[in-house]
């Protein structure tokens, strides 16, 4: 165990490199630094004053130092004022050092957020806090819904129980959040006024029933339909299975045979799925918190990205590429843990 968890925690780092080099060259093309140059100087400036400013703020030096200040492997220079030549930081509304040093992401420096004007970690760590939260309850509300659905569906396969709970499930699945989160909207807070369509006031005043429930129920419906059809899908293999029939034949009642044969050999298969349901959150919430106004992480990432945020885009990758390599990581463990005929060798 102790060696496949090195092998792909080192898998892990090396993907981890490879994705921000991409992204970080992404984020750096020239129509993305003119893009941020006029926003932080004058819509109308001209090439002369874009040229200096990139110039002025260290966006000309060469790629790969860039990169590797960034990172924290490369000593970063200060930038120095146009005029006079002294080192002055880059932005005046973050604490930036004045002399050469190392500071990247490896020692903790995420950079400058332009949009915000402020540093990356003040925006990202709150935001993830938030998201983090409405994960918790998504998660709370997906998965026993989910499992229950699935394992009643799965232990009479055929039954008119199993079609009702299966097009449920495949019709939750098929309604994308942008459609369900509108028509619920619609309903609960437009019709019957009973829940606010809104969740802006659940980061400023606290989450209640009434400002959360809309993007919980959203992202959990679309989320269930997956689930259960899967754990449907194990439990009703499982079902037929011979030793299931054998503990029939001995006389064991069907409630005993569901709860102490069946279910633990049929959740197996969906404790994957669960764990991969984390990324699939991350990115899910970009359209949920942004339809509902929510100031989580997804729609910090849709500010940066359409303000050109260089720093705090790469710091939303990296968040994104980690939660989905430990997902991975504890999926792979846990399967094996679970399912005594997989070894780790």
């Amino acid at each position: 165990m102790l060696r496949f968890l090195s092998v792909r925690l080192g898998t892990m780092l090396l993907t981890m490199l490879c994705l921000t080099f991409v992204v970080f060259y992404l984020v750096n093309l020239e129509p993305n630094l003119r893009k941020l140059s006029i926003s932080q100087t004058n819509m109308r400036a001209s090439d002369e004053m874009i040229e200096r400013w990139l110039v002025y703020n260290g966006y000309r030096e060469p790629f790969l130092e860039r990169y590797g200040q960034w990172l924290g492997v490369w000593e970063k220079p200060p930038s120095r004022d146009v005029e006079t030549g002294e080192p002055k930081p880059r932005f005046s509304f973050c604490d930036e050092a004045s002399e050469p040093v190392f500071s990247g992401v490896i020692q903790g420096d995420l950079g400058c957020s332009t949009a915000f004007r402020t540093t990356v970690a003040d925006r990202l760590l709150p935001a993830l806090g938030h998201t983090g939260v409405l994960m918790f309850w998504v998660m709370l509300t997906m998965v026993p819904s989910a499992l229950l659905i699935g394992v009643l569906a799965g232990m009479r396969e055929g039954s008119k129980l199993d079609r009702s709970l299966s097009v449920l499930s495949i019709t939750s699945t098929a309604t994308p959040e942008y459609v369900s989160g509108i028509v619920f909207a619609v309903i609960f807070a437009s019709w019957l006024g009973i829940l606010n369509g809104s969740a802006a006031t659940a980061t400023r005043d606290g989450v209640t029933f009434y400002n959360f429930a809309l993007p919980v129920m959203t992202m959990s419906i679309y989320g269930m339909g997956y689930i259960a059809r899967m754990t449907r899908a194990s439990m009703a293999e499982v079902m037929v299975s011979q030793y299931i029939r054998t503990a029939r034949l001995k006389g064991l009642n069907f409630r005993t045979v569901v709860l102490k044969h069946a279910l633990r050999n049929a959740l197996i298969a969906p404790f994957t799925v669960i764990m991969l349901q984390f990324p699939w959150l991350l990115t899910g919430v970009v359209i949920v918190e942004v339809m509902f106004r929510y100031q989580g992480f997804g729609w910090l990432l849709v500010e940066a990205a359409g303000n050109n945020d260089i720093d705090l885009l790469l710091s939303c990758s990296i968040v994104s590429v980690l939660v989905v390599l430990l997902t991975q990581l504890i999926s792979d463990v846990g399967y094996a843990y679970l399912n005594p005929r997989i070894r780790v060798r």
